[in-house]
């Protein structure tokens, strides 16, 4: 049971650190991204599990997929000739996902409860003053 929760953790905190990334530069020639906090699918097994099972949830959609990707130079540059280390798919959220993130669906359940107890204790004092004006 603890695995499945740690699973679970896991899987939000990739949602989470793929919502923080940013396109820090766009490199020429070419048109190159230069993306800040990157979630690479080359990090682990876990963290392509994790986008997987957000993409199957429907919490992330593949913008671009096979992009080239790659170290840039300590000086911030393209390497020599662009060799990339390999392709992977850009991520993007999508509303759901933002919702896991700003965890909305707990809230909307939380705020149904509160309102169906206030409405059931509304009837009840309804019928109980009604009783006793009888």
């Amino acid at each position: 049971m603890l695995d499945e929760w740690h699973r679970e953790r896991f899987i939000r905190k990739t949602l989470r650190r793929l919502s923080r990334q940013r396109v820090a530069l766009i490199l020429q020639p070419g048109n190159v991204w230069v993306i800040e906090k990157a979630v690479s699918e080359g990090e682990s097994e876990k963290v392509v599990a994790a986008l997987r099972t957000c993409n199957l949830r429907g919490w992330v959609e593949v913008h671009s997929d096979a992009v080239p990707c790659g170290e840039l130079t300590p000086e911030g540059k393209l390497p020599e000739g662009f060799p990339m280390s390999g392709v992977a798919p850009v991520y993007k959220l999508t509303e759901a996902g933002w919702n896991v993130i700003h965890r909305s669906h707990e809230w909307v359940v939380a705020t149904f409860v509160v309102v169906a107890i206030t409405l059931i204790a509304t009837i009840l004092g309804i019928f109980i003053t009604n009783a006793l004006v009888k």
